[in-house]
């Protein structure tokens, strides 16, 4: 049974009347006649009581108008899906982030494409940047947000900059350090530290450990903790200071004050990483976002 068989089938049960059916279709009356002859023949019923004057649906025919019916807007949605898989507009995406991302551009750009393609499905992961970089290198994910600098990248990946940010003091409302507008990285000598472990994010661990050592000490760490909110969480509670990218304050934690740290300014950069080897159009169609929510001015383009 051809599709196409269905759908003259359709037409003339709509119109009831071979003429007007094949003027809407677009085609000849005999070559519709025939098709109709044809799937009676293969169906072996008759579909149409057809007279001089009219035509009518036998009752087979009335069945069988319903289920042609949901049978052609099945295959229409079939032909749709296909179309848009191919061009990105539907299918599926795997995005990877660090437990800093959300505080970003990366709500802005997760919005800007769900009203996009609404018919990509979005799968997160939130995961630190070494085993972000470890389920890109296995296939596990399409597209990675991650902070750089990379102790290392599989030889595929791509790594570009999108946001750079300075690094900045996190301190307890009623810290005595508070009153600075910008603080010493000497004066951190002696407090306690809330700290992720290095294999989280070792390119930014390095950075906040380097503003110590510049400073002449080694942080001491009195608490570790993976998640940024989690860090900010026990700044609030009083258990220690903690260096943070500066977008952690859109965390709005209460009893938590931000200072910039002193002398100068170090910068962390939150970078997009994908598998260049990825053909994928739905990673082309996310990545062309990206770049245009990374335009206006502040923000790093690729």
């Amino acid at each position: 049974m051809e599709m196409r068989h269905l759908r003259y089938f359709v037409a003339v049960a709509e119109e009831l009347h071979f003429s007007r059916a094949a003027d809407r279709l677009h085609i000849a009356q005999p070559p519709l006649s025939q098709a109709i002859r044809q799937l009676e023949d293969e169906l072996g019923v008759r579909l149409f009581a057809r007279t001089k004057r009219r035509v009518q649906l036998t009752d087979a025919g009335r069945i069988l108008v319903e289920e042609a019916r949901r049978t052609l807007a099945q295959a229409d949605r079939v032909i749709s899906t296909a179309r848009r898989t191919a061009d990105g507009s539907a299918g599926f995406l795997r995005v990877g982030f660090s437990s800093s991302a959300p505080y970003t551009i990366l709500p802005s750009i997760l919005r800007s494409f769900r009203a996009q393609f609404h018919d990509v499905k979005l799968n997160l992961f939130e995961r630190s940047t070494e085993e972000q970089i470890e389920l890109l290198a296995s296939g596990a994910i399409d597209v990675a947000f991650v902070r750089r600098p990379l102790e290392k990248a599989p030889e595929f990946t791509i790594v570009k900059t999108i946001w750079r940010e300075p690094l900045m003091l996190a301190l307890p409302n009623n810290h005595p350090l508070r009153r600075e507008r910008s603080v010493n990285a000497r004066a951190l000598a002696h407090e306690a530290f809330i700290l992720f472990p290095r294999h989280a994010a070792p390119g930014l661990y390095d950075q906040i450990t380097s503003i110590c050592s510049g400073a002449g000490f080694a942080p001491q760490v009195a608490q570790e903790a993976t998640q940024m909110q989690t860090i900010v969480s026990l700044v609030s509670a009083g258990l220690g200071i903690a260096i943070v990218p500066a977008s952690i304050r859109n965390l709005h934690r209460e009893r938590v004050v931000y200072r910039p740290i002193g002398p100068g300014t170090v910068m962390t950069e939150m970078a997009v990483a994908y598998d260049r080897t990825n053909s994928s159009n739905v990673l082309e169609n996310f990545l062309q976002v990206v770049v245009s929510a990374c335009k206006p001015p502040g923000r790093v383009v690729f």
